[in-house]
C-alpha cells in the first residue's frame, strides 16, 4: 500500500532528498484524518475513565489538528483535482476517505461529551451525514463500474472497513445528539441512530468476509499487513459503543424499548467478535515486527492502529453501564492507558518526522 507524506510548501521548493514537495502534498493520504479519529477517541476515553485535564489537552490539539487537515485537503483539491478525484475510485486509497466522516464525528462526539456544545455537534452532525452519503456513493459506485480492477488481495485491506466505522460514527453521534432534542426529533434522532447501526453490522460481514478469505487464502506478506488491519477489531469496537448508547436511550424511545433485547444480544455478539481480533492482530503484529523484523516507523496509517484501542476502552465503559457487566470494570482502564501510550507513541513519530522535513513546510 502506497504511504503518502504530509508535508507541502511552494511549488518551486524541494524536499531534503530533492523531491518536489508539490508531490508531497499531491500524494497527501486521504486517512490521515484517522488521527482526529484517534486523538478524539482517547480523549474521550480518558475522560470516561476521570483524566479530564489530558480529555481536555487532547480535545483542544483535535480542533487544531482537524482545521489543518480540512485546510490541507481543500488545498490539495485545489492544485491536484485529478489527483484527489483518482485516490476517490483507487481500491487502496479510496476507503481512506471514509476517515473524514469518523473524524468530523469523533469530534462531535467530544463537543457533545467534554464542551456540551450542541450546536457545534449538530452542526458537525450535519457535514457528517453529507460526507457519508457523498463518499459513500461515489466510492463504491466509482469501484463498481470502473474498467480496470485488481485482484482481491491487491485491492482489499483492513482499511476497506473504515466505511463501516463511518457509519457506526454517525450513529454514535446521532444517538449522543438525541437526548438533547426535543420530541418528535429524539425518536427521528434515535431511529437514525438504529438504522446506521444496522446498516453498519450488514456492511462489516459483507467486508470481513472478503478480508478473511484473503487473509486465509492468498499468499502473505509483512508489507501486507499495513496499520489499518486493527480497523477488524475497532469496526467492532464503535458498533458496540453505538448498541451501548441505543440501549441507554431506549427510555425515550418506544420502539427501542421493542428491540431491547435484540439491541442487547447484537452489542455483546459485537464486542465479543472485537475482542476475540485482540490476541489475533497481536501475533500479526510480533509475526510483522519481530519475526520477520519489518521497520516500524513512522507511517500516518498508524493512527488506524491508536484508533481501535481507544475504541475498545471507551466502548466496553459503556456497555458496562448499559448491560451491568461490572465484572469487566477492569477492561477500559487498562485499554485506556495502552491507547494512551499508543497515542504518545505515534504522536512522537509524528513530532520526529515533521521535525526531520521541517523545511519542507514553508509554502
Amino acid at each position: 500500500m502506497r504511504t503518502p507524506s504530509f508535508e507541502c510548501k511552494s511549488a518551486t521548493a524541494t524536499g531534503p532528498q530533492g523531491e518536489p514537495v508539490q508531490a508531497r502534498l499531491a500524494g497527501l493520504s486521504p486517512a490521515y484524518f484517522g488521527m482526529v479519529m484517534a486523538t478524539g477517541i482517547v480523549s474521550l476515553a480518558t475522560h470516561l475513565l476521570g483524566m479530564q485535564s489530558v480529555a481536555k489537552a487532547l480535545f483542544l490539539l483535535n480542533c487544531v489538528v482537524y482545521v489543518l487537515l480540512w485546510f490541507l485537503t481543500i488545498l490539495r483539491v485545489v492544485r491536484y483535482p485529478r489527483l484527489f478525484f483518482d485516490d476517490l475510485i483507487d481500491h487502496l486509497r479510496g476507503p481512506g476517505f471514509f476517515t473524514i466522516v469518523a473524524g468530523t464525528c469523533v469530534l462531535g462526539s467530544q463537543f457533545v461529551v467534554l464542551a456540551a456544545d450542541y450546536r457545534t455537534a449538530m452542526a458537525l452532525w450535519g457535514g457528517a451525514g453529507v460526507l457519508w452519503i457523498g463518499l459513500t456513493y461515489t466510492i463504491f459506485t466509482g469501484l463498481t463500474v470502473k474498467e480496470h480492477k485488481p485482484p482481491l488481495h491487491q485491492g482489499i485491506s483492513g482499511a476497506w472497513l473504515l466505511a463501516v466505522v463511518a457509519t457506526q460514527s454517525i450513529a454514535v453521534l446521532s444517538a449522543l445528539l438525541a437526548p438533547h432534542v426535543e420530541q418528535p426529533g429524539r425518536l427521528e434522532m434515535n431511529f437514525l441512530a438504529l438504522s446506521m447501526w444496522l446498516w453498519g453490522g450488514m456492511l462489516y460481514i459483507w467486508m470481513m468476509s472478503l478480508i478473511f478469505y484473503r487473509y486465509t487464502f492468498f499468499p502473505f506478506s509483512p508489507g501486507d499487513l499495513s496499520p489499518p488491519y486493527w480497523i477488524n477489531m475497532g469496526a467492532m469496537a464503535i458498533s458496540t459503543l453505538a448498541g451501548s448508547l441505543l440501549i441507554l436511550n431506549s427510555p425515550d424511545a418506544p420502539f427501542l424499548l421493542s428491540l431491547l433485547p435484540f439491541i442487547k444480544g447484537f452489542t455483546v455478539f459485537y464486542w465479543a467478535t472485537g475482542t476475540w481480533w485482540i490476541p489475533m492482530l497481536l501475533l500479526l503484529f510480533i509475526w510483522r515486527h519481530v519475526y520477520r523484523r519489518f521497520p516500524l516507523r513512522y507511517d500516518p496509517l498508524y493512527w488506524g492502529a491508536v484508533f481501535p484501542l481507544g475504541m475498545y476502552a471507551t466502548c466496553t465503559h459503556q456497555m458496562i453501564e448499559a448491560m451491568g457487566f461490572e465484572f469487566l470494570r477492569f477492561l477500559p482502564q487498562l485499554f485506556m492507558y495502552i491507547a494512551l501510550a499508543a497515542w504518545a507513541t505515534v504522536f512522537v513519530g509524528l513530532a520526529r518526522y515533521l521535525l526531520r522535513h521541517v523545511n519542507a513546510f514553508r509554502f
